[in-house]
Parts: structure tokens; sequence; C-alpha cells
């Protein structure tokens, strides 16, 4: 794992690597004990990525392994709620038999899913640039000994990877669906 003791996405990917390479070092050179050692390091790579991935997510809000809680941005609970009830709308409609009424419905849903992708986008762009920013001041208050600041700049990049993850998760969600 990252030297925060956070699972990290990049230590994970630099593990897989160098673990590959030692696996197939051990293969090439006959050395069961590299490769062993490279399988392992593999493992332990497959295991932080997970965990760097993972989110829980429950509504208007997300918590990932990091620790970190993130409040949605309030376009997606609302883009929500006017699918609801854009949905409600079009099937009381449908059953009436008022055109009217189906059709305000059909466009509060549609209204209702752009509101919540938009959302979504900010969720994510903001998640993003706070995970930047958050890594680069956390390395230069490394270099520059600053141990408080760094711990601020690993709380902002913990809390936009938990953002950005919360997207993800509902983004992803919401393609599932739509491919089923």
């Amino acid at each position: 794992m990252s030297s925060n003791n956070n699972p990290s996405t990049l230590q994970s990917t630099i593990d897989a690597v160098t673990g590959a390479a030692q696996n197939a070092l051990g293969s090439i050179t006959g050395n069961t004990a590299d490769q062993t050692k490279g399988e392992a390091k593999q493992n332990k790579a497959e295991l932080e990525h997970d965990a760097s991935q993972a989110t829980a997510k429950i509504p208007g809000f997300t918590a990932s392994s990091s620790g970190a809680v993130t409040k949605d941005d309030p376009d997606r609970s609302a883009g929500q709620y006017n699918q609801t009830i854009g949905s409600a709308k079009e099937a009381l409609g449908g059953v009436l038999g008022s055109e009217g009424l189906k059709s305000a419905g059909r466009n509060q849903n549609k209204e209702g899913q752009e509101q919540e992708a938009k959302g979504q986008v900010n969720d994510y762009v903001s998640g993003v640039s706070d995970r930047v920013s958050g890594t680069l001041g956390s390395a230069v208050a490394g270099v520059t000994g600053n141990a408080s600041a760094q711990k601020e700049y690993q709380d902002q990049h913990d809390v936009g990877k938990t953002q950005q993850r919360g997207a993800e998760h509902d983004i992803t969600k919401k393609a599932e669906a739509e491919r089923k």
C-alpha cells in the first residue's frame, strides 16, 4: 500500500508492473523464489487496486476507503427527484388519458436526467481537481518538510477521490441500467 496507508490506484499499478517483471525474470532465470515474490506482489497490487476503488453510496453521499465522506452536488438529488416526479406524471397521464400531463411528465423526466448528469459532471471535475491539487500540494509540502500542510493536502486529495468515485459509481450504474 502507499506510504500514507490509504489504498492508491497508482501504487497498485506500479506494484503490478514490478511484480510482473519480477515474475518474468524468475521465469527466465529459473528462480522460483523470484517468480513467487512476483506473483505475491501482483496479488497484493490487485487487492490494493480494488480497495482504492471502493466506495459506499447512500442517497446524497459517498464514503471511500480513505475515510472521506462527501455530499453530492445538489443538482444530482434535484435531478433524481425531477425524474421520479416526471415519471409519475407521465404514468398518471397515461392512466387518465391526459396527453398534456403525460407530455409534461416526459419533459420533467428528461430535464431531471440532464440536471442529474450536470451534477455528476460537476462532482467528477471537482473531484479530479481536488485530487490533482492535493497530490501536488502534498508532494511540495513533503519536500519542504511541512507535515501539517502535507496532511491538509492529503485530506484534500482524499475528499476529491471520494467525490470522483461517487460520480463514477453513479455514471457506471446508469450506463449498466441502460444496457439492459
